[in-house]
This record gives structure tokens, C-alpha cells and sequence, in this order.
């Protein structure tokens, strides 16, 4: 089953407290949230992966 990761955006000035990201194909080993973006301000430095 692909992965799903629920990520938060910690940038004070962004609005979005949280976000999912559901892959339908298999991903590289090497892809991670730094290859993300946060999708209401842009920022890729500022999101983290929610451990649940």
C-alpha cells in the first residue's frame, strides 16, 4: 500500500497547521519532506513530519 505522511508547516506567518500527502506509486528511498513544499506559503524549510 503506498505511504501516506501527514505533515505540519511550523512557519509562523503560514495559516495551514497541517496537511496529508497520499502516494499512489512507489517513491524513491531517498525522497523525503525536503522535497516538499508547504501548498499555502511555499515554504520547504518549515514543514515536519507529524509522528504519530
Amino acid at each position: 500500500m503506498p505511504a501516506t505522511k501527514e505533515i505540519k508547516c511550523t512557519s509562523d506567518e503560514c495559516e495551514l497547521d497541517m496537511f496529508e500527502n497520499h502516494y499512489t506509486y512507489d517513491i524513491s528511498e531517498d525522497h523525503s519532506v525536503a522535497d516538499l513544499s508547504c501548498p499555502l506559503c511555499g515554504g520547504t524549510a518549515c514543514l515536519d513530519v507529524i509522528e504519530l
